[in-house]
C-alpha cells in the first residue's frame, strides 16, 4: 500500500438534479427574455443565480 487513502464522491446525483434544474430555469428566464442576443445571454446568466431570486423573495415573505 502506498499510503494513499481512497476517496469516494456520492455527490452524482445531486449534481444531476442542479443541472437539470439549470436547464428549467434556462428555458424559462430565455423564454421571457426579449429574445435578442443579449436578452438570451441576460437570461442564461440569471438561470445560473436563480437560487438567489428564491431566496430573496423567501426572506421578503417572513419579513428579515
Amino acid at each position: 500500500m502506498d499510503g494513499r487513502g481512497r476517496v469516494i464522491v456520492r455527490d452524482g446525483p445531486w449534481g444531476f438534479v442542479l443541472f437539470l434544474a439549470y436547464i428549467g430555469a434556462a428555458i424559462y428566464f430565455v423564454s421571457v427574455s426579449s429574445g435578442t442576443f443579449w436578452g438570451v445571454i441576460l437570461g442564461l446568466l440569471q438561470a445560473i443565480v436563480w437560487p438567489v431570486y428564491v431566496v430573496c423573495h423567501v426572506l421578503v415573505l417572513i419579513g428579515a
